[in-house]
């Protein structure tokens, strides 16, 4: 007979129903303990108590039925002591999408700030675009008992309602809800999208090619929605923009969409990008390869951050208010976390600004210098 690989024979798992898991002495919401696991998986305390702390110890098998029924109920173990007796901490979760993205950094800087004046400090963390370990890293968060979260969700978002059934609240960072009981901050990303290829269209692009990352990311999807969107205005088919989906929004990705295109024979007249290190990518190999941007190629990215201005070629790009997406989230969170009863839920949507250098300017047009134009959602031109 197979034991659980801590020398003990599982019992056999009960099929009587589960018991509702317990009130705190607060009046809190439910909670689950070791015991509870333990009795629905079948398994001893000491066996959960391995495949929490060291599940190498734990067969394989037996490690996957107490994971399940963890998920199933909802279990999340205790943090500090002096936490639970206080019964919040000072601290908040952030998690976004890739650290490795200026992006996110500049977000985080807005986080940090707002956090800092309110007495708080920031639990950072990255689902590196992963469903699985933003999971993961939101259980984490919950283990330390942080008074509220910020994420940027993978998908929709809704793996964070496990934290808000558990009374810590939920802020949603450069990613729109739909609800009217949570707060958001985002950016309007198919307008971010429009802007983009309307220009390169205005400027006589009659080909396009889209650099993007998985469809499933909210940004890459609404970013896509508004080159469409400029393309029908146009009156252009959809034929007339090749896209190219990569694995990873990283300049790595965007090489690699690059030589796609090179070896196809043919470049598009112009390519959008959806973000910055995707079109520094694209720019790289394109001039390394002898192809002149913008006289061969208009390139256009997304986010501006700051290596946009300082590329070989100054990069074009959309331009979102990355610091202020950060601090405003921070301030709607520890609202709703200090005033919980008296806290209105505000869904906050920014306005993003085309940023025209060098890289989109077509051959011919006025100037030849690398001041930029600012273009708002609206239309209008502004000299920077």
């Amino acid at each position: 007979m197979s034991t659980d690989g801590t020398g003990e024979v599982p019992a056999p798992r009960r099929s009587a129903s589960r018991r509702p898991a317990t009130r705190n002495g607060a009046g809190g919401p439910a909670t689950v303990g070791i015991k509870q696991v333990a009795r629905h998986a079948g398994v001893s305390p000491g066996t959960v108590s391995n495949v929490l702390n060291r599940p190498e110890r734990v067969a394989p098998a037996t490690r996957a039925r107490v994971e399940q029924v963890i998920r199933e109920l909802g279990f999340v173990r205790h943090g500090s002591a002096s936490t639970l007796r206080a019964g919040h901490s000072r601290t908040v979760g952030l998690m976004v999408l890739d650290l490795s993205n200026p992006f996110f950094t500049e977000v985080a800087r807005g986080v940090e700030d707002a956090a800092s004046e309110h007495g708080y400090a920031v639990l950072l963390s990255s689902s590196a675009e992963s469903d699985e370990r933003e999971q993961r890293n939101l259980r984490v968060f919950a283990e330390q008992r942080v008074r509220g979260v910020l994420v940027t969700p993978v998908d929709d978002g809704r793996q964070a309602d496990r934290l808000r059934e558990r009374d810590i609240p939920v802020v949603l960072l450069d990613h729109p809800t739909p609800r009217a009981n949570q707060c958001s901050v985002a950016v309007d990303d198919v307008a971010g999208g429009e802007l983009a290829v309307g220009r390169l269209l205005e400027d006589g692009a009659r080909s396009l090619g889209f650099v993007t990352g998985p469809s499933a990311l909210r940004q890459c999807a609404d970013r896509r929605k508004g080159a469409l969107r400029a393309l029908r205005a146009a009156g252009l088919p959809r034929e007339t923009m090749r896209e190219l989906t990569v694995p990873a929004m990283n300049a790595r990705a965007g090489q690699e969409a690059a030589r796609r295109l090179l070896a196809e024979g043919s470049l598009p007249d112009a390519i959008f990008c959806a973000n910055d290190l995707l079109a520094l990518g694209v720019m790289r190999v394109l001039l390394q390869s002898g192809v002149k941007v913008p006289t061969d190629v208009a390139l256009i990215g997304y986010d501006d951050i700051e290596f946009s201005a300082a590329a070989a070629v100054p990069l074009s790009s959309v331009r979102q208010p990355t610091y202020q997406l950060g601090r405003i989230a921070t301030e709607l969170l520890l609202e709703e976390c200090d005033d919980p009863e008296g806290h209105a839920h505000q869904q906050v949507m920014f306005q993003p600004e085309l940023v025209v250098r060098e890289s989109s300017r077509r051959v011919g047009a006025e100037g030849s210098g690398i001041a930029e134009i600012s273009v708002g959602a609206g239309g209008s031109e502004e000299e920077r």
